[in-house]
């Protein structure tokens, strides 16, 4: 087998009528599955909206990994932090930084739902 020269084809024939035929001139029939239809997707609602959820969180991730890191911080940690100080501040509490920690699990925005 290793040593078989391929067959030639005929000039009428192109590449893809040629590959299409074995060696007996059988067809290979190869399926084809039609694309998707628009608004084909889950069928359940509840999927399609944890599917587009997901979809979303993952841009999201690609688009704040591709931040400079100034543009990154602003949008991202400089918000809540000035918050977070502004109420420390105020607070003056005995360990400023333990209040500013809590301050900051207790109001971040992505764990709110």
């Amino acid at each position: 087998f290793a040593n078989r020269i391929p067959a030639k084809r005929n000039m009428s024939e192109t590449a893809t009528d040629a590959d299409m035929k074995q060696e007996g001139g059988e067809e290979i029939v190869t399926p084809v599955t039609a694309p998707a239809e628009t608004g084909s997707g889950p069928e359940n609602p509840d999927q399609a909206a944890l599917a587009e959820k997901a979809a979303t969180e993952a841009q999201e991730k690609i688009d704040a990994q591709a931040l400079p890191i100034r543009t990154y911080l602003d949008q991202t940690v400089v918000p809540i932090l000035l918050q977070g100080l502004s109420d420390l501040v105020k607070q003056r509490p005995d360990d400023p930084v333990e209040h500013l920690a809590a301050y900051l699990m207790k109001h971040n925005p992505k764990n709110k739902k």
